[in-house]
C-alpha cells in the first residue's frame, strides 16, 4: 500500500494522475478513470473519495463559454483604495462579490490593492460597471487593461510530479 492510499496527506504518482485526468476530463466515468490510471475500480474510487475528503478536489464544475453567455469584452481592472484599513478592505471585498461581471478578484501587492477580472457584453456595459465600481466607498483610483486575446485559460494549474506534497 502506498503512503497516499494510507491517507497521510501526501500525494503519490497515482493521485497526481487522477487529478491530472479529472482536470482535463471532469466528466470521465469511474471505470474509464480506473483504466486510465491503471487501477481497478474500487481502489480508484477510494482514492478519489480521499482526495475529495482531504480537500484536494473541492468540487466539479462546467466551464462555460463566457463569450456566448455574457459578451466578448474581457478586462482587468486595478483598484486602489483611499486607505487600507481593515474596515475599508472588508467593505470593498463584500461589495465586489455582488458584481456578477466579476470573474476573479485578487488582493495584490504593489501600487494597486486589488486586481479584478471582468467580462462584459460591450463597452457600454463596461461603462456602467465602471460607474458602479467607482461609486463604492474608499475607491480612490481605477485603471483598466482590456484583453485582446486569451492565450491560456485553465480551470486549474497544470499538475506534474513536482507539485506533489
Amino acid at each position: 500500500m502506498s503512503s497516499s492510499a494510507a491517507g497521510d496527506g501526501t500525494l503519490d504518482a497515482l493521485d497526481i494522475r487522477i487529478l491530472q485526468t479529472l482536470t482535463k476530463q471532469g466528466r470521465i466515468g469511474w471505470r474509464d478513470l480506473a483504466d486510465t490510471i491503471g487501477l481497478s475500480l474500487t481502489p480508484t474510487l477510494r482514492r478519489v473519495r480521499r482526495l475529495e475528503s482531504e480537500g484536494y478536489i473541492e468540487g466539479y464544475t462546467a466551464i462555460l463559454n463566457e463569450h456566448r453567455l455574457t459578451g466578448s469584452v474581457n478586462a482587468f481592472v486595478s483598484v486602489t483604495l483611499e486607505r487600507q484599513s481593515d474596515s475599508a478592505l472588508s467593505l470593498f471585498e463584500t461589495e465586489i462579490t455582488t458584481f456578477h461581471e466579476v470573474m476573479g478578484c485578487y488582493m495584490m501587492t504593489g501600487t494597486a490593492d486589488y486586481l479584478i477580472q471582468v467580462v462584459v457584453r460591450d463597452l457600454d456595459h463596461f461603462q456602467l460597471l465602471l460607474r458602479k465600481l467607482t461609486a463604492l466607498p474608499h475607491v480612490a483610483h481605477v485603471q483598466t487593461s482590456f484583453a485582446l486575446k486569451a492565450l491560456i485559460q485553465r480551470s486549474s494549474r497544470v499538475l506534474n510530479m513536482t507539485t506533489a506534497t
